[in-house]
């Protein structure tokens, strides 16, 4: 088997693996494993949301067999979020993600250091119910960003939900499931003006995303909530910092 083939996979594996546990990051981590590897930027960001729509769907039904699911918070996200993406994807050929990256890594970076905040205090006693309004607002922007910014779907809905009081096991789940309706709406778009190409990397990427996806799961099911709430607080901050010093460097 060719040795860059198993490489991809490995990043598909491991980038899925953050995805499905923390409900956010697969797209930065396997752009930038890629990008690392020498591919182009264009080539590594195709090959992602290709890969993605499969990936997104195992780890959504894993999510929906380990219980992880809110349908309320589910449906409120699904349609908004395809409507947000579809939209960010027509537009993108127009507008430079770069010139909003910057606000969106700020607003990311407070909730990523409030959800680190929270992770140390005590639990509501009652699961928080979620809000139509406040799921169909995320649903738009988290679409529209996840398509012009090459990811932040992840980020900008689980974020936001979990820091303000929302279960993570359900956010992480539900925002998982969504994301797969959300990236097909994307990708649709892609192809129809841009075309379908690199199937051997998205291939690759999918061979190992699709064996993480129930593992990542699996792991959101049984890490205590405060441990779930604490690295997701974490990685938020570490790629808004890293986005941030990329951007302005």
């Amino acid at each position: 088997m060719d040795p860059s083939f198993i490489l991809v996979a490995i990043i598909g594996f491991v980038a899925q693996l953050i995805d499905g546990s923390l409900g956010m990051a697969y797209g930065v981590s396997a752009n930038s494993f890629l990008l690392t590897l020498g591919y182009s930027p264009a080539l590594a960001s195709a090959s992602v949301h290709a890969s993605e729509v499969f990936t997104s769907l195992i780890s959504g039904l894993s999510h929906w067999k380990f219980g992880n699911v809110n349908k309320k918070m589910l449906l409120s996200l699904l349609i908004p979020g395809v409507i947000g993406g579809a939209l960010g994807a027509y537009v993108l050929t127009s507008l430079d993600g770069d010139v909003i990256k910057p606000y969106i890594s700020i607003y990311l970076l407070l909730m990523g250091i409030r959800i680190i905040i929270k992770a140390f205090q005590p639990l509501p006693e009652k699961e928080k119910e979620p809000k139509s309004g406040l799921l169909i607002a995320l649903g738009l922007v988290g679409g529209s960003c996840d398509a012009i910014g090459g990811g932040g779907w992840g980020p900008v809905v689980t974020t936001t939900l979990i820091s303000t009081g929302h279960s993570p096991s359900k956010t992480i789940g539900s925002v998982n499931f969504a994301e797969f309706f959300v990236t097909l709406a994307e990708s649709i778009v892609f192809v129809l003006t841009l075309g379908l190409t690199n199937y051997k990397v998205v291939l690759a990427l999918l061979a190992g995303g699709l064996i993480a996806a129930p593992i990542g799961a699996a792991l959101t099911k049984r890490l205590p909530i405060k441990v779930i709430m604490f690295f997701v607080g974490l990685l938020i901050v570490f790629l808004q910092i890293r986005t941030l010093y990329l951007l302005w460097a």
